[in-house]
């Protein structure tokens, strides 16, 4: 199986950058980055369209139907249109998302932006999501990108990745941590 990942991750890596290469050479890679930023969004919204994507019951043809009608309501531009097409025509409709993964990452690298992964128990507000990017970027000395996640299991807290470095501040760890050492006092 970790074979599958990385050949997936290998494919949505050369999709991205392709449609990245286009994408500047276009002048559009803020246009391109907001169509793509959408359709993830409707993908993680809607089960119906996950399922179109990653169901082997459709055939390519139906498949690229759908989604090209899916991205004409949206108004997504012309570059992005034709790229899903492609990737539909393909059989690669189910690599979507980590295409999309991989052009956002590649744009940000590019622009020198890190990315903070955050996990909250409930939604961050516009204001604690401004005062968090604010002291993550004088933490780390460079922009920085908030991707953020709700667990309502976390009971309160955050937990915060940059890189391969995490702080887990969250309220169900530190009471793990607390029955643990309760057990090693007895």
């Amino acid at each position: 199986m970790a074979g599958t990942d990385e050949t997936v991750g290998g494919l949505a890596g050369r999709y991205a950058l392709a449609l990245y290469e286009l994408a500047d050479q276009n002048k559009q890679l803020d246009a391109v980055a907001g169509d793509l930023t959408a359709l993830r969004a409707m993908i993680a919204e809607s089960g119906d369209l996950h399922s179109l994507i990653r169901s082997p019951l459709y055939g390519r043809d139906q498949q690229a139907k759908a989604i090209a009608a899916v991205l004409e309501q949206a108004g997504a531009g012309d570059l992005v249109r034709r790229f899903v097409g492609v990737v539909a025509e393909n059989g690669r409709l189910f690599a979507l998302p980590r295409m999309i993964e991989a052009f956002v990452a590649e744009l940000r690298r590019r622009r020198g932006e890190v990315t903070a992964k955050v996990i909250s128990a409930r939604a961050l507000s516009d204001a604690q999501q401004s005062e968090l990017a604010e002291t993550l970027q004088q933490k780390i000395g460079g922009k920085v990108q908030i991707d953020t996640q709700v667990d309502p299991s976390l009971l309160g807290g955050l937990i915060v990745q940059v890189g391969s470095r995490m702080v887990d501040g969250s309220l169900k760890s530190k009471l793990e941590r607390l029955k643990f050492a309760m057990k090693g006092v007895g």
